[in-house]
């Protein structure tokens, strides 16, 4: 699984951090910032629910 960041769209709310803190960080600025390529085994569930949870729609899950 794959999952991509719309890094123009995000608003900086960082509920992706706090859900999946080893899928995504923010910049200086606040911005999510994808830190892997493949989701990593165990955090599919951490990942789904980061998606779930933007406000802004910025993230995208690619199987």
């Amino acid at each position: 699984m794959k999952v991509e960041a719309d890094q123009d769209s995000c608003i900086t709310a960082g509920n992706c951090v706090m859900v999946a803190d080893a899928v995504f960080d923010q910049d200086d600025d606040g911005v999510v910032v994808v830190l892997t390529d493949e989701v990593p085994a165990g955090e599919e569930e951490h990942a789904r629910e980061a998606v779930k949870l933007c406000p802004a729609s910025a993230l995208k899950l690619l199987d």
